[in-house]
């Protein structure tokens, strides 16, 4: 698709842009894995730590959700340090988003509702595996979400079946203070815009915020 830059004037919220463009990455078969979106969190240590996530709901409020097992690696630093930041980078699409800021868990009724739309061995999978944990081989972990689907008495070649969500997997919203826009340019001049602003804890879920305040970056 041709290149579409940031307006001369910046928008004074980021977020419809990146509706927007999550939007467009998801329609059509354009842009593979269109939600996929490198999450960085850090230890008590200190030391970073990055991978892959899907990005399930961009919310025009200012914040994003995914989903995991909360007592994987990142669960755990992110509860430890609830601080985040994302990139989400679309190569077909020329474009890029860059996230930051603070992590609080989904509403657990948010979670009940995307747990049960996922597919069943993704449901039972959720309950077999120790996510980040020590594994003495894939036959062990075969085991483990055998022993997982026995325990919601699914048979092997099941395609339906009751499995509710496991109190240890659910979503987190990465509620933004810092969104950054990027547009590819040619030559590598590059088209650049981040938005700051700043939150305040409303409750256990939710946080109150000042207005967006966008600049241009050199690229």
């Amino acid at each position: 698709m041709e290149n579409e830059f940031l307006p001369d004037v910046l928008p004074t919220n980021p977020m419809d842009t990146a509706i927007r463009w999550f939007a467009d990455a998801r329609a059509g078969a354009v842009q593979p894995n269109p939600d996929a979106m490198v999450l960085a969190s850090v230890g008590t240590d200190g030391k970073p730590s990055a991978r892959v996530v899907l990005c399930r709901h961009v919310d025009a409020n200012g914040y994003v959700v995914f989903y995991t097992n909360y007592e994987s690696r990142k669960g755990r630093e992110l509860t430890q340090h609830p601080r985040a930041a994302g990139v989400v980078h679309w190569d077909t699409m020329h474009r890029q988003i860059r996230f930051e800021g603070a992590v609080v868990r989904s509403p657990a009724s948010e979670s009940d509702a995307y747990f049960a739309r996922r597919a069943l061995a993704s449901r039972i999978g959720a309950w077999g595996s120790k996510q980040s944990q020590p594994l003495a081989s894939r036959e062990a972990l075969a085991m483990q979400v055998a022993h997982a689907a026995q325990r919601f008495g699914i048979a092997p070649d099941a395609q339906q079946g009751e499995v509710p969500r496991p109190p240890h997997w659910g979503g987190f919203r990465l509620w933004l203070d810092a969104v950054e826009l990027w547009v590819e340019g040619p030559g590598r001049i590059h088209d650049r815009a981040v938005w700051r602003r700043e939150l305040r804890p409303r409750d256990q879920i939710s946080y109150d915020a000042t207005a967006w305040s966008g600049t241009r970056l050199n690229p």
